[in-house]
C-alpha cells in the first residue's frame, strides 16, 4: 500500500522544511537532532508511579540504569515481571532520554517494570561494546531482582532497530552463557544482518533509508570481520535453537523490514514460537512516534499484550 497518509504528512513536512538526513550531519548534530525530532513526534511521555536513575558497575565504567515502576506495590506483594528495554539509534545516536516515552508507555500498558541502561555509543566504542553493556544490565537486573521487588523468571528484553539488534544479541548470549532466563523478546525493525539495501525505492531523504543503515554500521564496526559475528548479525547464528518466544515488528517502508521478517521466519524454523506483525505504509521509527502516526501506539499496545500473555502464562505455569 502507499505511505499511510499520515506519514506521508510527516514526510511531506520533512521535505518541505529541506531537513537534512541525518546521516549528512556532523554525529553531535546529528544526536541532538535525533533527540529532538523524537520529542516533537512523541511528547513529554506518559505519567508512571516511580522513575529512578542509577548506576552499576559496567565492562566500561559505570552504566546508568533507568527504572520505571508503573504503580504502588507494597511491600508484601509477590515479585512483578520486568522488561529491559534498549533504545534504538543505530548503536551511535539515541540516550535513555530518547528511549524514555517508549519505557513509560510499555510500563503503563504492561504493568511490569521497564528498566533501561544507557550503553556505550559508537563511534567512540564499537561494536562489542554496546552488546557487552546490555549484558552487564541484564545480569545485574537478574542477580538483584529480589530486593527491586522483580521476578527472576518473568524478564523480558525488548528493543527497537538497534536496540532490538542488541535485545536478539542478548538472547544468543543468554543461551550461551546458561543463563540469566529470558522470558521473551520484543524486537521491533530489529537490525539482524549486517547488510545494505539495493538502490530503489530505500532511497527517500526524507525518511530513514539505504543510506542510513550503511552510515549506523559503519559506526558500530571497527573491522568489516565483525560483521559475520552473530552478536552483530544475529541471523547469521549457526542455529536459533532454544532462544526465547519472540515479537518481531516490522514496517513496510523500511530498508530493515526484510532482515527482520528473515529473522522471524528463521525463528519459527528452529522451532522457537514467533509472532510477526508487519504495519503496512509505516516508516522505520514509527514505533516511537505515537504522537503523529496513530499506528506508532496501536503496536505500543500489541507489543505490550505479547509480553503480559507471555508473563501471565509464565506465573500460571508455577
Amino acid at each position: 500500500m502507499p505511505l499511510h497518509p499520515q506519514a506521508e504528512a510527516m514526510r511531506a513536512r520533512r521535505a518541505a522544511a529541506g531537513t537534512p538526513p541525518l546521516y549528512t550531519r556532523s554525529l553531535a548534530e546529528a544526536r541532538a537532532a535525533d533527540l529532538a525530532d523524537l520529542r516533537a513526534a512523541t511528547g513529554a511521555g506518559e505519567e508512571v508511579h516511580h522513575v529512578e536513575e542509577f548506576t552499576v558497575d559496567g565492562p566500561g565504567g559505570p552504566l546508568a540504569l533507568r527504572h520505571y515502576r508503573p504503580a504502588p506495590r507494597p511491600a508484601d506483594a509477590a515479585p512483578g515481571p520486568a522488561l529491559l528495554y534498549l533504545y534504538g539509534g543505530g548503536w551511535a545516536l539515541g540516550s535513555l532520554d530518547t528511549g524514555d516515552p517508549v519505557c513509560r508507555a510499555l510500563a503503563n500498558a504492561t504493568g511490569a517494570d521497564v528498566l533501561a541502561v544507557g550503553y556505550r555509543h559508537a563511534p567512540e566504542h564499537r561494536f562489542p561494546a554496546a552488546v557487552h553493556d546490555c549484558w552487564a544490565a541484564l545480569d545485574w537486573i537478574a542477580r538483584h531482582a529480589p530486593e527491586l521487588g522483580l521476578d527472576p523468571a518473568r524478564i523480558a528484553v525488548g528493543g527497537d532497530s538497534a536496540g532490538g539488534n542488541l535485545a536478539a544479541a542478548l538472547t544468543l548470549l543468554a543461551r550461551e552463557r546458561g543463563g540469566p532466563a529470558i522470558l521473551h523478546q520484543l524486537l521491533v525493525y530489529p537490525n539482524t544482518d549486517h547488510r545494505v539495501p539495493p538502490p530503489g525505492a530505500d532511497d527517500d531523504p526524507a525518511l530513514f533509508n539505504r543510506h542510513s543503515v550503511a552510515w549506523y554500521w559503519d559506526h558500530y564496526l571497527a573491522d568489516p570481520a565483525d560483521a559475520a559475528d552473530p552478536l552483530a548479525s544475529p541471523l547469521r547464528a549457526p542455529s536459533l535453537a532454544g532462544l526465547p518466544p519472540a515479537t518481531v515488528l516490522t514496517a513496510e517502508y523500511d530498508p530493515l523490514r526484510e532482515e527482520g521478517e528473515e529473522y522471524a521466519e528463521a525463528l519459527r524454523a528452529a522451532g522457537v514460537p514467533v509472532e510477526l506483525r508487519r504495519y503496512d505504509g509505516m516508516p522505520h521509527g514509527f514505533f516511537a512516534m505515537p504522537g503523529v502516526l496513530d499506528d506508532g501506539r496501536a503496536a505500543q499496545l500489541f507489543a505490550a499484550e505479547r509480553l503480559l500473555a507471555a508473563y501471565r502464562a509464565a506465573e500460571q505455569q508455577r
